[in-house]
């Protein structure tokens, strides 16, 4: 009989995506490990009014824990709770007190349980500790009995295991079918090329090159920019219509009424390569035509040419827009979509998942023997 594992989970914010690029890609893991018959809770502070822009309810695959945030006693208290799981997991960016939960998970181990740190920005988290020997993360790295990470592939292992990760695992991005399918076109979200994605400062400099860029470039067409903080940097381009913050149930839509969907990765994450980003996947999931700024590993999770377009600079993207006509663009997308279907859905991640966790409990156990 299979064990059922009870999992602690600290993050940034299951309800809501405000400010949180990281909410659907939790809710795919979790919700696919919760069909595969684990217990789940996710603790979350009121913070940043994520609260006050909740995307969905709370769910059914996990127990919501919101804490407050104004001092340290509520996250001492959502400690105390998890303390009695199988597996505790700290994820990075939280948003606050993250240190102090980076170190006091590490106090909750006893026999039997599993302690983790799961990475959704690991090309930043690693930039900040090889460029500061003293931070504070950096010594409680091999303290951890795992590291998994969003993605980042064999740069971002290597770099966890120079630091003393005693095991780092990438968990990449996925789709889940029931959230993100084909929809309707939307007038309002009508144009010939769409972008979603927050700002960020590791963003804007390629977000102008790849998006405002070919929209000068091709000013009869008509781009929409979807995503918080753009408006208060952005100039003025006459033919982008800057939408702000999109909801999670919006999605589908928005990638279903511009001819194409635009990926744009931070410039970190593109550095290391092979971290895609959520957006591709739920994009393809809608049977969008996808361009994606070029980066290594694209080739491990859609094929170039046949299932997603790259574009090394701005010019590219233009280029690509004016040859790809309605016909092609629908085909590309379809292709797109079958591929993440049969390979890359949150079942597929959870799956890997399950078997390193209850792999690495057996270890535990057969240590102890």
């Amino acid at each position: 009989m299979k064990r059922v594992l009870k999992i602690s989970f600290f993050g940034s914010s299951l309800v809501s995506a405000y400010w949180n690029g990281a909410a659907t890609y939790y809710r795919g893991i979790l919700k696919a490990l919760f069909e595969k018959g684990h217990d789940i809770t996710f603790f979350e502070p009121d913070f940043f009014e994520r609260q006050q822009h909740r995307d969905i309810p709370d769910p059914e695959y996990s127990k919501s824990v919101v804490y407050p945030a104004f001092d340290e006693s509520g996250v001492r208290k959502a400690l105390e709770d998890a303390g009695s799981s199988d597996i505790i997991i700290k994820a990075s960016g939280v948003g606050i007190f993250d240190e102090l939960l980076e170190k006091e998970v590490l106090t909750l181990r006893r026999p039997g349980t599993k302690i983790i740190f799961w990475d959704v920005d690991a090309p930043a988290t690693l930039d900040r500790v090889q460029t500061n020997p003293q931070d504070p993360f950096r010594e409680l790295i091999p303290q951890y009995d795992l590291i998994l990470t969003y993605g980042g592939g064999d740069p971002v292992v290597g770099a966890y295991t120079e630091l003393g990760a005693k095991k780092c695992v990438p968990i990449y991005n996925a789709l889940d079918p029931t959230t993100h399918f084909p929809a309707a076109p939307e007038d309002r979200f009508k144009g010939k090329l769409g972008f979603l994605g927050n700002r960020m400062p590791d963003r804007e400099m390629r977000v102008w090159e790849f998006f405002f860029k070919p929209a000068q470039m091709l000013p009869m067409e008509h781009f929409i920019l979807g995503g918080s903080g753009w408006r208060e940097w952005a100039p003025e381009v006459p033919n982008v219509d800057f939408l702000g913050h999109v909801y999670t149930k919006d999605h589908n839509a928005f990638n279903c009424s511009t001819d194409a969907v635009l990926n744009i990765s931070r410039e970190s994450m593109a550095r290391y390569g092979f971290s895609p980003a959520t957006r591709i996947f739920e994009a393809a999931g809608a049977g969008a035509c996808i361009i994606t700024d070029k980066w290594d590993g694209i080739e491990l999770f859609l094929e170039p040419g046949k299932e997603i377009l790259v574009a090394e600079r701005g010019e590219d993207v233009v280029r690509i827009l004016k040859e790809t006509d309605r016909d092609l663009s629908q085909k590309i997308g379809q292709a797109a979509k079958e591929r993440v279907l049969k390979e890359h859905t949150y079942s597929h991640r959870a799956t890997q998942l399950e078997k390193l966790l209850l792999h690495a409990g057996e270890e535990k156990k057969e240590a102890q023997r």
